[in-house]
């Protein structure tokens, strides 16, 4: 029994943020449609890890800690800006090429280096902390448990997979991919406005 948590409440939140479209479920749908499903779910996997990170991280208080050095918020900004601006310009470069371009799929052919670009990106967004932290605070009151605290985080961490994992398994269906070779120019220019439009959000973000 959870006396303390209202975990409806706090899934019902973090399912509106993990759900919605943003970086993530860009790179997810790209790696699934460009390399297929086991690519996709591996990055899946890795976003999911970022995810896991951060929650504990925020329910062992590390969000307060790193709020009161802002230099390590600056630092996570800029590497987060780099990252997308990165991804939006190889996206970008794809959708100017008629010719096979460089795909804008996360990773390599490697599924361990394709689990690590999905974390890379996950925790390289400090705003993942601050929700993080904010659901916390707000969801688990200061006398909840360990273990309702720990359940807290199990919940919201396979929330997280089953979200992340459902788009990799849906972007790798076959009408995907066939809508992918049909419209991949258009496609990869969307895809460039989302990951410069997410960069820019974090560049221009008040994080404290």
């Amino acid at each position: 029994m959870l006396a303390h948590v209202d975990l409806p409440l706090v899934l019902a939140t973090a399912l509106a943020v993990v759900a919605s479209p943003g970086p993530s479920t860009l790179a997810i749908a790209g790696t699934a449609m460009e390399r297929g499903r086991r690519h996709g779910l591996v990055l899946a996997s890795g976003i999911s890890m970022g995810s896991l990170t951060w929650s504990v991280a925020a329910a062992l208080g590390l969000g307060a800690a790193m709020s009161a050095n802002a230099w390590v918020f600056e630092t996570l900004r800029w590497a987060g800006c780099l990252y997308l601006g990165y991804l939006a310009a190889r996206s970008a470069r794809s959708a100017l090429s008629p010719n096979g371009a460089p795909p804008r799929a996360l990773g390599t052919h490697e599924l361990p280096r394709t689990f690590l670009a999905g974390y890379a990106l996950h925790i390289t967004n400090p705003k993942a902390i601050l929700f993080f932290g904010a659901l916390y605070v707000l969801g688990v009151p200061t006398e909840a448990s360990a273990g309702e605290l720990a359940t807290v985080v199990v919940a919201v961490w396979l929330q997280s997979v089953l979200v992340f994992h459902g788009y990799a398994l849906l972007f790798s269906h076959p009408w995907a991919s066939r809508a992918f070779l049909r419209f991949r120019r258009r496609l990869d220019a969307l895809f460039a406005i989302g990951f410069g439009v997410a960069g820019l959000k974090l560049m221009t973000a008040n994080l404290r």
